[in-house]
């Protein structure tokens, strides 16, 4: 359907040095590539940045340290986000779309479908996880699952790094995918590398989830629940800071609020 209309640019094969004025009808988007195909995509990268990440973590287990599962969630993540960012903006966890909604980069319309999306997704991954590793390693590792709070006294500590390192993560995203001063073509890779550096500095503090849709999948299919409400509200709690210092202070104007 033709339905929108805009000024274009100078027209192709004229001499006119100022740009063209004349009206034109443009398509919209069709209804599949505006509502769905986002929706696909965020459960598609999802299920695969989760299954990678699960896959790490297994073999973690085995004792290869912390640099393999940093790694691969980092590059899983750039990756993901570089073939698939341009049809859905490569959110893949709950937190980032939360923070990009309240930044304005993402429809209020959509927030709902893409959380529901990245967690199906989730699932699958953890699925596909559990479907070729080797049981024994599987049930080792809680299937990917964070396992690192044993104790009650644990918990401030633990959920104090996920702020943290969430809060780190969310404004990489919003700074450089959504602010117009700051945004780089360079954004997933910045966003796989601060996830690598997340899990290398803090993977013993708290796991460095920094995302519900990650710690929501493997916990579903492994059935292990135990702390699970603290890789939700470390990462929605960290989503709300960094939107209202985006919003405050380092948006630009369009997206700032105050101080105009």
């Amino acid at each position: 359907s033709y339905r929108s209309r805009r000024a274009c640019q100078p027209c192709s094969g004229t001499s006119a040095p100022h740009p063209c004025t004349r009206t034109h009808w443009r398509p919209e988007p069709h209804w599949y590539e505006r509502w769905v195909q986002p929706c696909v995509a965020e459960l598609l990268g999802t299920a695969l940045f989760v299954c990678i990440g699960c896959l790490s973590s297994v073999e973690d287990a085995a004792g290869t340290g912390r640099l393999q599962p940093a790694l691969a969630h980092g590059l899983a993540l750039g990756l993901t986000i570089a073939v698939l960012g341009d049809i859905s903006g490569g959110h893949l966890n709950p937190a980032v779309s939360l923070g990009m909604w309240l930044v304005g980069g993402l429809n209020i319309t959509m927030l709902i479908p893409y959380w529901v999306s990245q967690l199906c997704g989730a699932t699958i991954g953890a699925g596909l996880a559990k479907a070729v590793a080797a049981s024994e390693r599987y049930g080792n590792a809680s299937g990917g699952a964070f396992t690192i709070i044993t104790a009650d006294d644990q918990v401030p500590s633990v959920l104090a790094g996920e702020i943290i390192l969430t809060s780190f993560l969310v404004l990489v995203v919003c700074m450089g995918a959504a602010n117009g001063k700051t945004k780089t073509p360079l954004a997933p890779f910045c966003i796989g590398f601060s996830v690598t550096v997340n899990i290398l500095a803090g993977g013993a503090v708290s796991g460095a989830c920094m995302n519900p849709a990650r710690a929501f999948g493997p916990a579903l299919v492994a059935n292990y629940w135990d702390y699970h409400w603290v890789y939700w509200v470390g990462p929605m709690v960290a989503a709300l800071l960094v939107s209202t210092l985006v919003r405050t202070l380092l948006g630009d104007r369009s997206i700032r609020l105050l101080l105009k």
